[in-house]
């Protein structure tokens, strides 16, 4: 049974502090650029990392993004359409509208204001005789990147299901209040108080159903012009792009990862053997330093890589390696007391007793010195995803 909406004309307090996240389902890297990005990687290149991402910017920044308008029937969904595409009832390629249910199915609007973004048009949640769970279903919500929820008069239960299912998946969703023109018309209170009520009493709805803070707008579809049509464009267009680029960041961070991880794994396996040590100059396993100065080198982030990318970022190189845990090895130290420990005079006095003890003395030393490296070694590709995630962003923003 459908439980009634709080009155318009009463207002109530209602705080929120959390946001939605974004959902992940999106893969618009393609396997070219994640090809490329695999290979700067493993050549220890991130300068090239940089340029891969800036050419894969060029395909995001296009990428498809489909927007669902959904709500009870009657509440003007297809004319809310209509007016944020900027066409009138009678031009073509207009969303038909009128007083009786008009949109049977899901059917689809080009958006000149944003390109490759598509407007779909859902059949109110009245216009069947299905369940809402079946209509969540034969509407598809999972396909759709961003939601509009159309409602006035009332904010139904209806329509607060439809919000948890639309969080509960992870996406953006705006609640648009239509019709304004006839509330402002016909109410008894201020203008001012009209507009606070409806605000809050939506808010309420849905904080008592633990819901985030909504981002509501509301509007009149006779006239894009006033109330809040103009805040609405302005936001949806910021949140495409964010769209388009969280799902970047996103796969980009994944395949950056991936390759990361990989090659720790490598070299953990190799770690300790001579043919390790004599590769890259590592005569006495227990100079951290000089360890330090080769998993840098072999992750990309030692001095000279780390300028590059500055360059080619137009950054200064301190921004860079200022977030590093690893910038050297009395950083790394400072900062880590189990190795910290493993190196202290106390550790070296226990090396030395452990020296005299056959067998079991020499297996010991050989564990705990290949746990010195591999914490090392765990620091500093920690660092490298850090710094990668920090690249990543800048070249998006």
């Amino acid at each position: 049974m459908t439980q009634p909406a709080l009155s318009l004309h009463t207002a109530l307090p209602t705080p929120f502090t959390s946001a939605v996240p974004y959902h992940k389902s999106w893969n618009i890297l393609s396997k070219p650029g994640a090809m490329n990005i695999e290979k700067a990687l493993e050549e220890r290149k991130l300068v090239k990392v940089v340029s891969a991402v800036r050419e894969t910017l060029k395909t995001a920044s296009s990428a498809p993004v489909s927007i669902a308008v959904t709500g009870n029937s009657g509440n003007g969904m297809s004319s809310f359409i209509n007016a944020l595409r900027g066409i009138g009832h009678g031009e073509k390629d207009a969303a038909p509208t009128g007083v009786v249910r008009t949109t049977q199915i899901p059917i689809h609007y080009s958006f000149s204001h944003f390109p490759n973004v598509e407007l779909w048009d859902l059949p109110g949640t009245g216009a069947t005789t299905q369940s809402l769970e079946t209509y969540l279903e034969e509407m598809q919500f999972s396909k759709y990147d961003l939601f509009i929820i159309i409602a006035s008069e009332q904010f139904s239960m209806n329509l607060v299901k439809l919000a948890k299912v639309i969080q509960g998946q992870g996406k953006k969703f705006y609640i648009v209040w239509t019709k304004l023109d006839r509330d402002l018309s016909t109410h008894v209170v201020s203008k001012e108080q009209l507009l606070q009520n409806i605000q809050e009493n939506i808010r309420v709805i849905l904080q008592n159903e633990g819901m985030c803070e909504p981002i509501i707008f509301l509007v009149s579809s006779f006239d894009p012009s006033l109330h809040d049509f103009p805040e609405l464009r302005k936001t949806l267009h910021r949140d495409v792009c964010e769209i388009r680029y969280h799902a970047l960041l996103e796969n980009l961070s994944d395949t950056c990862e991936k390759v990361i991880n990989d090659k720790a794994i490598t070299l953990q396996r190799q770690m300790g053997s001579e043919s390790f040590q004599d590769t890259f100059g590592i005569q006495n396993a227990d100079h951290l330093g000089k360890c330090l100065n080769v998993y840098h080198s072999l992750f990309g982030v030692d001095d000279e890589s780390l300028q590059e990318v500055a360059q080619s970022m137009g950054k200064p190189m301190e921004e860079y390696k200022t977030i590093m845990k690893s910038q050297d090895l009395h950083t790394v130290l400072t900062g880590d007391w189990a190795l910290s420990w493993m190196n202290c005079n106390t550790a070296s006095y226990l090396y030395s007793v452990l020296s005299y003890i056959p067998i079991l003395g020499n297996t010991s030393i050989h564990y705990l010195r290949g746990w010195n490296q591999r914490r090392l070694l765990d620091i500093v590709v920690e660092d490298t995803k850090t710094i990668l995630k920090k690249i990543l962003k800048d070249a998006i923003t």
